[in-house]
């Protein structure tokens, strides 16, 4: 009765829905080396499907030469394990790493999904790259736009929806039973918190949203999107609530909102843009797929000057 006391507390402080922590998706991680980002397969303990979150494609930026070794990993995994998959989940839309969720779509089906807040990011960085009038800024490029509070289904597993934004607009958690995939909004307790200083980014916004996830049950297992081995210790992505709270460098219990938005505003004035931000957000905005081909049928990506 405590703890359903303590759920349904939480509920009442933020929490669009209530966490089952019965249902025990298998997650399997997949850490991509060169953009630090690690890419889950996660499955419905009670049948063969399966979703997919935040993929990577490949990319020799200096070379401009695309591949799909990450995203095959992922492929061989589910086909070796006879999965079916049927949602590919952008947590938000990535500055340091290229979606290859369209690549895995093809292969495999699903369908794709993100925040409804893309159509925000689209609006922002769609004048930043002076794109035409051909760029769809509706977020019609996805198959579903997910708002605070929706959910979906993985054959009998409901995976619930929080919006939880700062780092970008259109950030989501998304709940799965007892797992929950946070993106960038947190880092291993060690690692502490994403940036906050991209177009659309706010560090208040950022810490209300670090609250919320942490008001989920102490025993939720949370996943990161990046780990960089903070120290020298071995990457690592999974942790819990309990754990966070206790322990995040930058927002465990006792932090204030004001100390944390002053520490995060004077980390971020210090911090280079990401390597990949340009071909990034020009391909994830367009849901992982390239600009259109010109009239030659060659593709290109654009970098605007002195604009991020």
């Amino acid at each position: 009765m405590k703890n359903l006391d303590r759920i349904e507390g939480r509920k009442a402080m933020g929490l669009p829905f209530t966490p089952d922590l019965s249902v025990k998706p298998k997650v399997i991680g997949f850490f991509d080396e060169a953009t630090n980002t690690i890419s889950y397969v996660v499955k419905d303990p009670g049948s063969d499907a399966c979703a997919v979150i935040d993929t990577v494609m490949d990319i020799d930026y200096a070379a401009g030469r695309l591949t799909f070794d990450s995203a095959d990993r992922i492929i061989k995994l589910i086909e070796e394990q006879g999965l079916k998959i049927e949602w590919i989940i952008e947590t938000h839309v990535h500055a340091d790493h290229l979606s290859a969720a369209p690549y895995i779509q093809e292969r495999l089906g699903g369908r794709m999904g993100i925040g409804e807040n893309i159509t925000i990011v689209q609006d922002t960085f769609g004048k930043i790259f002076n794109e035409g009038t051909e760029f769809q800024r509706d977020g019609s490029q996805f198959d579903r736009l997910f708002g605070d509070g929706d959910s979906y289904r993985v054959g009998t597993m409901t995976v619930h929806v929080m919006h939880t934004p700062g780092h970008t607009p259109a950030c989501m958690t998304h709940v799965a039973g007892d797992a929950a995939f946070v993106g960038d909004t947190l880092f291993m307790p060690d690692g502490g918190s994403a940036r906050a200083d991209f177009p659309g980014g706010d560090a208040r916004m950022l810490y209300r949203s670090i609250r919320r996830v942490l008001e989920l049950p102490d025993e939720t297992r949370l996943f990161m999107c990046h780990d960089y081995g903070p120290n020298g210790r071995d990457i690592r992505w999974e942790t819990t609530v309990k754990d966070e709270r206790e322990h995040n460098i930058h927002a465990r219990d006792g932090i204030g909102e004001d100390d944390f938005v002053e520490m995060r505003e004077g980390r971020d004035a210090t911090l280079a843009m990401p390597r990949l931000i340009i071909p990034s957000l020009q391909v994830n905005m367009r849901g992982g797929r390239l600009p259109e081909k010109d009239k030659d049928g060659k593709t290109f990506l654009k970098v605007p000057i002195n604009e991020l």
